[in-house]
């Protein structure tokens, strides 16, 4: 799920393939209006995976307004424990690698090196990362992938409200990225996302393609307020900056190549990469590079 800045509305981005999400039958695009007949509107986006999440076995009462059809549905969920891949890579004609990366998790790094090395041994001569839908996660693991990638230089700091620095992370200069890449974005690539598109497009080795990304160049964190750690206050503490001295806050990141995805193909659940337009202007543009 993600949560749009200026209304608070609360969306579905993914129903993974076999989950529970899917089973139930929801859909990219969905609005969440309720969890358990507690509306969700505005309330944190941490608050409200924590209603949604709970004992497994049991179901989470969802309402959600799907606006294509103008409906409202009331969707019951099963709770059940259920692991993710964060990382999905394959070969595309012409020796074009894909990779599609979710989420940072502590995994991803390791996921992601050894789908490039991967596709690389199986004759990869340009690459696709797709980093739609992609909310962020762990910034110590998309600094592990970028150092990877590209060559030495500065890829993330943090600078307080006094200017101090701090979490600067410095790529060496080894770099694996020897080919033509392009990165799909959209308005859901957020954070640590941002940060690996940013820094591919800052140091010129790739071609950013899509719409505008979500625009959250700051750094949070949780300072709890009892014993048990039930409560907490949220305080945003640092921006963050990218190579050249770039902080994305507010504006996101400009693709170098903007394109819409089709209207016929949103909300679709299973895309093939036929009817995927902005994987197509992908593929384009890498075979150009």
């Amino acid at each position: 799920v993600s949560q749009e800045r200026s209304t608070g509305i609360v969306r579905i981005v993914r129903a993974y393939e076999g989950t529970p999400a899917e089973e139930a039958g929801l859909l990219p695009g969905d609005i969440l209006v309720s969890v358990d007949g507690t509306e969700v509107t505005g309330i944190d986006l941490n608050q409200v995976v924590y209603k949604i999440k709970g004992e497994e076995g049991t179901k989470a009462a969802l309402v959600i307004y799907r606006e294509e059809k103008g409906q409202y549905l009331d969707i019951e969920v099963e709770r059940r424990k259920v692991e993710i891949p964060t990382v999905i890579s394959e070969m595309l004609e012409d020796k074009i690698g894909y990779i599609e990366v979710t989420s940072f998790d502590g995994v991803t790094a390791n996921q992601f090196i050894e789908a490039y090395e991967s596709l690389k041994s199986q004759g990869m001569e340009r690459v696709i990362v797709d980093m739609r839908d992609n909310g962020g996660g762990l910034v110590d693991v998309v600094e592990e992938m970028l150092d990877y990638l590209l060559p030495e230089g500065v890829i993330f700091y943090a600078k307080d409200k006094y200017g101090t620095k701090s979490s600067e992370y410095i790529s060496d200069a080894d770099a694996a990225l020897d080919i033509p890449m392009a990165v799909l974005v959209n308005g859901n690539t957020a954070s640590a996302a941002e940060v690996f598109s940013g820094n591919i497009q800052a140091f010129g080795k790739g071609k950013v393609v899509g719409t505008v990304t979500f625009g959250k160049g700051v750094m949070q964190q949780l300072f709890y307020i009892d014993a048990e750690q039930t409560s907490a206050i949220k305080l945003t503490v640092a921006d963050y900056y990218i190579h050249t001295d770039k902080n994305i806050n507010g504006t996101g990141i400009l693709p170098d190549i903007e394109v819409e995805l089709d209207e016929e193909a949103v909300g679709q659940p299973n895309l093939s990469k036929e009817q995927d337009n902005q994987l197509q202007k992908a593929i384009e543009t890498v075979k150009g590079m």
